[in-house]
């Protein structure tokens, strides 16, 4: 279950406003409030049964410890009376069993509601928190183009030209939108991976996590893929696992099933992971390129706080993808995130997109969300404040550590030189063998 029975029943209109906020049905609350009522009255039944079952059982085991033979009438009668009981309890708990499927069901398909202070509304309703630009750079909303060298190409031009990309090669393997690159594109891909894990990991305090890529049913139920967006992942059929369409899902199963030590929290995890998602989009300017595809590169970081201090982690997580960010030398924007726009299972979300100066427009890099504990009891994930405590449900957040692509894509065009060459920031020398720009093959 996902907001749980009790909080249905105590906080159902707050649940029906907040499905209507997502644009989502509220009847489902209702569905769940019903599926509920008939659970809790099957429930009475069946206890009452078992206890009158647990009576006439032990009446006859008090008169056959009394030297009473079988075949007495009395006994006889009590036994018939215990069978028709058992018969009548079989079929009950067999309604109640069904009650509560259905009951689970409604209450996984209720999302999450979002924090009341969050704008109402689609893609229009999201609201620039604020926004950064190296210094020089010119206003954020402008179109982008440096003085010096007119406007900048676009990121798929770039590629081209630098023969980092093998898109053909990468759709001749497995369809379009799975991309190839080679040379300098998979070295910096390579080096973006490992930019971002070692500063997770070293400056932040993250753990480093190396996870499954494949999920089962129980982990996509879990963060919230099922229902909500199973569609959108793809199926390994004949094992039945899913391919993981973020490192979200299997980093944040690691703990499902467990009563974490108060005393440890936050627990917080740093882990990269290819992402595959079928919905890649409609043809046209935003496929183009590396802009959105089926499978692409993604660091992702995960926490487990407790719930007074999970607000302020979703600021300090946020800052983490926005530190990367400034060191790339990315011009970025902050959006909090409006009720139609910021999805199903999040309480409260962050996007943070950059720059492109060659297709003048914002690109998403990186989301950051605090779910509450709508993950926590869908995964039974919670923690004792202090021994011998009652476990209470833990507070889970993510956010992009970052992704890969779109960064990829701004570099390029931000980066772009009139000779055909790519600056590179310079927290990347490092990791491309000290080198500060990319070359065209013919000067490489």
């Amino acid at each position: 279950m996902s907001v749980g029975a009790q909080r249905l029943r105590e906080d159902a209109e707050r649940l029906r406003a907040g499905a209507i906020a997502k644009r989502e049905d509220p009847a489902l609350v209702d569905v769940a409030i019903a599926a509920d009522a008939q659970r809790r009255e099957l429930s009475a039944e069946v206890d009452a049964l078992r206890a009158e079952k647990k009576a006439r059982s032990a009446e006859v085991g008090a008169l056959l410890a009394a030297k009473t033979a079988a075949d007495d009438p009395k006994v006889v009668e009590l036994k018939a009376a215990s069978q028709a009981i058992a018969t009548k309890l079989s079929g009950l708990e067999e309604r109640l069993a069904a009650a509560e499927a259905a009951l689970d069901d409604a209450l996984l398909r209720i999302p999450n509601p979002p924090d009341l202070d969050i704008p109402v509304g689609g893609a229009e309703a999201n609201t620039t928190i604020r926004t950064w630009a190296p210094k020089g750079h010119p206003p954020i909303g402008a179109d982008g183009s440096d003085p010096a060298t007119g406007a900048a190409p676009e990121h798929d031009v770039v590629g081209e030209q630098l023969g980092i990309f093998d898109l053909e090669r990468g759709a001749k393997v497995a369809g379009t939108a799975f991309p190839a690159y080679r040379g300098d594109g998979a070295a910096l891909i390579r080096g973006l991976i490992n930019l971002f894990l070692d500063t997770h990991v070293r400056e932040n305090g993250f753990t480093e996590i190396w996870s499954p890529i494949l999920i089962n049913e129980a982990s996509a139920r879990g963060t919230g893929q099922i229902p909500d967006k199973e569609d959108q992942m793809y199926v390994v059929g004949r094992d039945g696992f899913y391919l993981a369409p973020t490192a979200e899902v299997p980093v944040t199963n690691l703990h499902r099933d467990e009563i974490l030590n108060g005393a440890e929290l936050p627990i917080r995890y740093a882990a990269y992971t290819p992402c595959f998602r079928r919905e890649a989009g409609a043809a046209g300017r935003e496929t183009r390129g590396i802009l959105r595809l089926h499978q692409f590169d993604k660091v992702e970081m995960v926490s487990f706080e407790r719930p007074a201090d999970s607000a302020a982690a979703l600021e300090w997580l946020t800052g983490r993808a926005e530190i990367l960010l400034q060191r790339l030398e990315l011009p970025y924007r902050v959006l909090l995130m409006a009720t139609g726009d910021m999805g199903f299972v999040q309480m409260r979300k962050y996007d943070l997109e950059v720059w492109a100066a060659g297709s003048k427009r914002w690109l998403e890099v990186s989301s950051c969300s605090n779910f509450g504990d709508y993950q926590a009891r869908r995964m039974a994930i919670r923690y004792r404040a202090e021994s011998g405590a009652k476990p209470e449900l833990v507070h889970t957040l993510n956010g992009s550590g970052l992704a890969i692509p779109r960064v990829l894509a701004a570099l390029l065009e931000n980066g772009a030189q009139p000779d055909g060459s790519v600056k590179l920031p310079a927290v990347l020398h490092p990791y491309l063998g000290g080198r500060t720009h990319l070359q065209p093959p013919s000067r490489a």
